[in-house]
């Protein structure tokens, strides 16, 4: 007699396509950082969103239909678009005009450790050892990261705003996660994107109409406009499609640990294209956000597989 079936593994192409999406999302931070060098953050986060709400509305109408949402889906998606779009991106890119690619990025990493934090401050989730010795680990490398190694720029006020406004996009991409987590309670995951940067998109050109930025554009090169359709096509509407669509296939707890990989991906690409090079004491501060950041997530699962076996035992 044959055992119990056993879920089918899932296709290579699915992991093969999350790497993608890890490699796309460090790219982000190249891209990011040459957009900026030639044109106003604010008129490069307009187009980013424009292009990646065009896109993610099309496929949201052929494969679910026209959206109808509630007056509850439409606070929710402002809400979205405000902390994850318009204020996430005034953070990300102005930041990037004033700090290397590769270092944003490894700031960056430190979000899923202030995910976790904030689950268990405000919502009452578990923290066990292996959790919290995670979250002191990656906040020491961040600091590490934050200060160029040197932790006495701490202490005397020396940071400067480009790394606070990094450490923003972190905070900011918590609250998001935060609210996407009611927003899926009634939407799909590419709804939920579509309806977030159409939202943050209105944000974001209001803005720049307002500064005046939206439209000056003539001394912008191809690099500057190659970067944008890069951020809004293959930044936003392809790799969260393919995330999505992996979290649907594989779960979000495996399919999250692939985003480990982005700082990665960010400091090899800044030093193959910006050529930026990054000291030691940086690199090991960003081993250590990483590091840190692996084991939150395993202490995570740990849990979540104790609570699992306490509900089949019970």
């Amino acid at each position: 007699m044959s055992g119990p079936a056993q879920p089918a593994a899932a296709p290579s192409a699915t992991y093969l396509r999350l790497v993608a999406t890890a490699v796309l999302w460090g790219a982000t931070w190249i891209a990011g950082r040459v957009a900026v060098s030639e044109a106003a953050p604010l008129a490069v986060a307009s187009w980013r969103f424009l292009l990646a709400a065009l896109l993610l509305g099309a496929l949201v109408v052929q494969r679910e239909g026209w959206p109808r949402w509630s007056r509850s889906d439409w606070l929710t998606l402002t809400a979205l678009g405000a902390s994850g779009i318009f204020l996430y991106n005034l953070c990300f890119l102005y930041g990037l005009q004033l700090i290397e690619a590769g270092r944003g990025a490894l700031v960056v990493a430190l979000t899923p450790v202030l995910v976790a934090t904030g689950d268990w401050l405000f919502f009452g989730a578990p923290m066990s050892p292996l959790r919290a010795a995670g979250i002191i680990v990656a906040m020491f490398g961040c600091l590490l990261v934050v200060s160029n190694g040197d932790l006495r720029l701490l202490v005397s006020g020396q940071i400067g705003s480009g790394e606070w406004l990094i450490i923003g996009c972190s905070l900011l991409w918590a609250v998001y996660t935060f609210i996407g987590r009611r927003a899926t309670r009634s939407l799909s995951p590419m709804a939920m994107t579509f309806g977030a940067s159409l939202t943050g998109c209105a944000m974001l050109t209001t803005a720049a109409l307002l500064q005046g930025t939206l439209f000056s554009l003539a001394d912008t090169t191809w690099r500057s406009w190659t970067s944008i359709a890069f951020l809004g096509i293959f930044g936003v509407a392809l790799a969260f499609t393919w995330y999505a669509a992996a979290v649907q296939e594989i779960g979000a707890t495996r399919s999250a640990a692939f985003i480990n990989l982005v700082p990665v991906s960010a400091v090899l690409l800044g030093a193959l294209l910006l050529h930026e090079r990054l000291g030691i004491a940086v690199l090991a501060g960003g081993s250590l956000v990483i590091a840190g950041v692996l084991m939150t997530n395993h202490a995570a699962a740990r849990l979540a597989a104790g609570a699992h076996s306490k509900e089949k035992t019970a």
